[in-house]
């Protein structure tokens, strides 16, 4: 039932030769474009939420604009999805950097006129980047052997880990930068995020050829063009059908809405105890660091033990980080650092994972539409605990958001038992 291709079994050897070079070709040049267009997300994640704070003048608000980035990509994800699903892949992943980029300008002009209403506008067209970043995993996996699915999609994965550590330690020089042009210094890292954006946008546009989606619908024999009656209908219908994807939807979702829940309320609570912006960045790049930085490691396992398996190990890794949190002092301390390393190492193992499972069981007829309503999904549950996060901490304080993300991090753990079930039966 897996919807991966075989590229050696529907071509001749020259053509598979001649594919496999494709194959390598194309997670080169997303891989360069991750590396490039990672800073434009994650330069902001260390002042997004100090930004909000300070224009809406209310510690409650403060998560506000990491949760409209989050649901901007959820809603993101879908419309990139069947963009993608007609004219494949590259025109997809170009729209998206260059939309976010057009949201980093907004955010710079929300800090200058300090209007929250056009932060949150800018933050939202942002999410599009995210969505970008996110489907450029599957991206990889469409022409990919399928005993090497997770390498290949973690490959990508990883290569945000350039960008994404150097961001946030961006956050400094940003600061001067801004001083330089004249505007808050809260908002000198969406201006140089949005230069990011740009240049990713620039690498996809003129390297990524042949698309790797219309080139896997031609070998498989789906044809270049989008299959009629593709809907989010059709989509749930397939996830319906095939159990696994509906695991690995659960999974994908509630490890990112803990992920989010926590990470953007940390500059907070740092904050809170008079942690150095600096300081913050380093925290928020450790952080980055263990989302991305190993996740070849966390492919090679996936291919080598399951998806199920690193799920549930990714489940107890989240898990780990959220009893260091709740019991992390305001301020810097040792136990902040490691829990958000874990915490976003935990992300990488269930996030790869998951992808993982939806790449090779996911039909290549309606692949996109199922990434793209998966992507939603996870989006949609991450804005919702992103929104919910900033008002625990205003009510009952960071250690108790940690402890309430527990639950989350149980659905993780059930998801991976569950996918593990479900492959048993398809068997």
């Amino acid at each position: 039932m897996s919807g991966a291709l075989t590229p050696r079994a529907a071509v001749g050897p020259s053509e598979a030769v001649d594919l496999a070079r494709v194959q390598r070709r194309t997670v080169r040049v997303l891989a360069t474009a991750q590396a490039v267009g990672a800073i434009g997300i994650t330069i902001g994640i260390a002042t997004a939420s100090l930004l909000a704070r300070d224009i809406s003048g209310s510690e409650s608000q403060a998560g506000l604009a990491q949760t409209a980035q989050v649901l901007g990509a959820a809603v993101a994800s879908y419309v990139l999805a069947r963009v993608m699903a007609r004219r494949g892949r590259r025109i997809g992943l170009v729209a998206g950097y260059l939309i976010g980029a057009v949201g980093a300008v907004l955010a710079v002009a929300a800090g200058v006129v300090e209007s929250m209403l056009l932060l949150l506008a800018g933050a939202a067209l942002l999410g599009t980047t995210t969505a970008a970043n996110s489907s450029a995993r599957y991206a990889a996996t469409d022409l990919a052997d399928p005993t090497r699915t997770g390498r290949d999609l973690s490959m990508v994965v990883w290569a945000t880990t350039i960008g994404a550590v150097a961001g946030p330690n961006l956050t400094g020089p940003a600061g001067a930068f801004a001083d330089r042009l004249g505007i808050p210094e809260l908002t000198g890292p969406f201006a140089l995020g949005s230069l990011g954006m740009l240049a990713a946008a620039a690498v996809l546009a003129v390297l990524l050829r042949p698309d790797p989606l219309l080139l896997a619908r031609e070998m498989s024999g789906a044809g270049a063009a989008a299959p009629s009656g593709t809907t989010w209908s059709v989509a749930m219908a397939t996830v319906r059908e095939r159990p696994v994807l509906a695991w690995a939807m659960v999974g994908m979702a509630t490890a990112h809405a803990a992920m989010v829940a926590v990470m953007v309320m940390t500059p907070l609570h740092m904050e809170h105890g008079h942690a150095e912006l600096d300081v913050i960045g380093l925290v928020i790049s450790l952080h980055v660091l263990g989302m991305f930085a190993f996740s070849p490691l966390v492919g090679r396992l996936v291919d080598a033990v399951g998806q199920p398996m690193v799920l549930v190990a990714g489940a107890a890794q989240l898990l780990a980080a959220m009893v260091l949190c709740s019991s992390a002092p305001e301020g810097s301390s040792w136990q902040i650092t490691a829990g958000l390393f874990l915490l976003g190492l935990g992300w990488s193992f269930a996030t790869v994972a998951a992808s993982t499972l939806v790449a090779r069981h996911a039909p290549i007829e309606v692949r996109t539409d199922v990434q793209g309503s998966i992507d939603l999904i996870m989006g949609l549950t991450a804005a919702a605990a992103g929104g919910l996060a900033g008002v625990v901490v205003g009510v009952w304080g960071y250690p108790v958001l940690a402890l309430w993300a527990i639950g989350l991090v149980a659905a993780v753990g059930a998801a991976g038992l569950g996918s593990r079930r479900a492959l048993v039966n398809v068997r």
